[in-house]
């Protein structure tokens, strides 16, 4: 269930901060009220978010956005992320793997 809000947030945050970038790149102002519903979505979805600390849970989700903006990146912009990002990624996910998994005393 958390990884799926985590997801969603993820996607939410993307698409609502490219129509605010999309706007202010010279798109239509309209651009700016999906952008705003998608922003409000993702921190609904966020804080729904299992862990009891908010500062844990957005340090987890840290990662999964950075995974998401590559794929957006890939999904999106037609550009193909190469071993050096997906290096990182592994990296942000391993960080996130410890932040929600690891036992805590």
């Amino acid at each position: 269930m958390s990884l799926r809000l985590y997801v969603l947030a993820a996607v939410l945050e993307i698409a609502g901060c490219f129509a605010v970038w999309s706007w202010w790149r010279g798109a239509s102002l309209w651009w700016l009220v999906p952008g705003a519903v998608a922003l409000a979505g993702f921190a609904l979805a966020l804080a729904l978010t299992p862990p009891s600390h908010a500062g844990r849970s957005f340090a987890a989700y840290g990662g999964i956005y950075i995974a998401a903006s590559l794929a957006w990146l890939w999904a999106v912009e037609g550009v193909r992320p190469d071993r050096v990002d997906l290096a990182g990624v592994g990296l942000a996910l391993a960080g996130v793997a410890v932040i929600l998994f690891v036992p805590r005393g």
